[in-house]
């Protein structure tokens, strides 16, 4: 392993980590953490093969560990306290954008939409980092792409409902989808 080689991953690393975790912070700590691993492992990487899809399976593992470490907390819904957060509210705080959003969705759907569409990694080495098969990982990408879009397409108003059924199928048609470009 060459250090210019790890050097060319940061950028998807640094990206894929601010997702999974929703901070900056933690992403630069997922990273370093990522990064650390990957030297004290680096006898366990065969020459030749995926540097990047190993990288992110450390991370990913990684993710998924520190996650375990932590005390179960009940989830917290950002809609639901909202008005209680400070800061002055203008009409455009009820838009979600699309960060806001991608935390929304079940963590092993972001993952998936996360490696295919953000990363541009196969169906089979997205497969191999999430330790999944390959038909998991099309089933979880296609309902969080659905779900993405519902969350996208959601009118904002004051009570902020989730749209109907026949509303997201009608939007999802005219939204701009992630597609796999490969």
């Amino acid at each position: 392993m060459n250090r210019s080689q790890v050097i060319e991953q940061l950028p998807g690393l640094r990206r894929y980590a601010r997702v999974l975790t929703g901070d900056a912070w933690a992403a630069d700590d997922l990273v370093q953490d990522t990064l650390e691993r990957a030297c004290s492992k680096w006898l366990l990487w065969r020459t030749g093969s995926n540097l990047r899809a190993w990288l992110f399976t450390l991370m990913h593992n990684l993710y998924l560990n520190q996650r375990r470490a932590l005390p179960a907390l009940a989830p917290l819904d950002i809609d639901e306290v909202q008005d209680l957060l400070p800061g002055a509210r203008a009409p455009s705080d009820d838009a979600l954008d699309l960060e806001r959003c991608l935390q929304r969705l079940p963590a092993d759907q972001r993952a998936v939409l996360l490696l295919v569409a953000m990363e541009d990694m196969s169906y089979e080495d997205t497969a191999r980092i999430l330790g999944i098969p390959v038909g998991t990982v099309m089933s979880r990408l296609s309902r969080a792409r659905m779900r993405l879009r519902a969350l996208m397409d959601r009118e904002p108003t004051q009570g902020s409902a989730p749209a109907t059924q026949a509303g997201s199928v009608a939007a999802a048609s005219t939204a701009p989808a992630l597609r796999r470009l490969k």
